[in-house]
């Protein structure tokens, strides 16, 4: 349909084999190749437990319950993501305070921002690695150890992304990342959580399966013989053929990151001299970035829907990272004023961006670019 898609997922015979092997097993469920991935996951990160889960929502979810936050509980979060973010926190009955972006080439959560938004009932500060960027982490970090706030990363867009050599998941209690088909690891649905913390993690365990002392898989291996339920828990559990599907694609997850980059650096190369839009400032020295999203900033002047609509008659297809949060009808209640993000909003547009895109697919885009903009100013 597309000549060149957003985003694309491409299967290798390893993972396949490891999902038909998986099948031809027997067992489905979560149980051995779920414990690997984890204990891979844990390892890759830097974290001391990693869980898997059902999906990037889940994972949010789970983090924000097992973290305690509760109704009364205010949280700081970003408008400028994917609405998961702040359904998470609601769904505990706890309140989204919503904080602005740093800049027009900066969506990601500011400090000053943040800081303004904590009052007496502010318990924790949700935070988004928008489009693989850090952003502020290391300064929102700051912020909530010195506020007394628990921070609880989500790191959907993040996986791969290091600080000064520190993976982003890791800065707070606890970090949540999505194996949905178009991250940089895809495996169709599924999440993972990572936490340092003992306590943090024992709730998950018991959280993610119905509050239940045993697992299946534990019963099967004769590792027990009953099971207890001590909380009001959930089924969040993945199974057996994502979880070597996920874990056949970590391994080459670095590669898939630097051919990702490496892209970014052309698009930045190529479009230097286009005039009409923003590119978004690059992460620093110290950073290793997962390059998920690739978006650019329209000029005021432009018309993104015909933007979007001259690229899509080349087959070169666009999107919007995001819609912000609260502007949703379901939000909207609260009255948040964020200028930045709407304005933002309003002008971003997000370019094809996949390792094995080729050569002729980013030329492609490179050439119809100039084209679409000259269209949707009128000349």
């Amino acid at each position: 349909m597309w000549r060149v898609p957003l985003a694309d997922v491409r299967l290798s015979p390893q993972d396949i084999r490891a999902v038909v092997d998986t099948y031809r097993s027997g067992w489905l469920s979560m149980g051995p190749r779920t414990e690997e991935l984890e204990n891979a996951f844990a390892g890759y990160v830097g974290a001391k437990h990693a869980f898997a889960v059902a999906n990037g929502t889940a994972a949010l979810h789970l983090a924000c319950v097992a973290c305690g936050l509760e109704p009364g509980d205010r949280v700081v979060a970003p408008s400028m993501t994917f609405v998961a973010t702040v359904n998470a926190i609601a769904y505990t009955g706890a309140e989204p305070a919503f904080a602005d972006i740093a800049g027009l080439t900066r969506p990601w959560l500011d400090r000053a921002a943040a800081d303004s938004a904590i009052d007496a009932k502010t318990r924790a500060m949700m935070v988004m690695t928008y489009g693989g960027h850090p952003g502020k982490l290391p300064d929102l970090t700051a912020l909530a150890k010195s506020r007394k706030l628990t921070l609880i990363e989500d790191a959907a867009h993040g996986l791969g992304t290091r600080v000064n050599g520190r993976h982003v998941g890791t800065f707070g209690t606890v970090g949540a990342f999505s194996l949905f088909s178009n991250k940089n690891l895809p495996v169709g649905e599924g999440g993972m959580m990572v936490t340092d913390d003992d306590d943090v993690a024992q709730r998950i365990r018991l959280l993610r399966s119905h509050g239940m002392t045993t697992l299946t898989w534990d019963r099967h291996r004769g590792h027990a013989s009953g099971y207890d339920v001590v909380e009001l828990g959930f089924n969040y559990r993945l199974d057996e053929p994502r979880a070597a599907l996920a874990l056949a694609r970590l391994s080459r997850l670095d590669d898939d990151n630097a051919a990702r980059r490496d892209i970014v650096a052309r698009y930045r190369e190529a479009l230097a001299g286009v005039e009409g839009f923003s590119l978004l400032d690059p992460a620093a020295p110290d950073v290793v970035d997962a390059s998920h999203l690739f978006a650019i900033v329209l000029d005021p002047d432009v018309d993104r829907d015909e933007f979007r609509r001259s690229l899509a008659d080349e087959g070169v297809q666009t999107s919007v990272h995001y819609p912000p949060v609260h502007r949703f009808s379901i939000y909207h209640h609260l009255g948040a004023s964020l200028p930045v993000t709407e304005n933002y909003a309003a002008r971003t547009v997000t370019l094809p961006l996949f390792p094995h895109m080729t050569r002729t697919q980013f030329g492609h885009v490179v050439k119809n670019l100039p084209l679409a903009l000259r269209a949707a100013r009128g000349r």
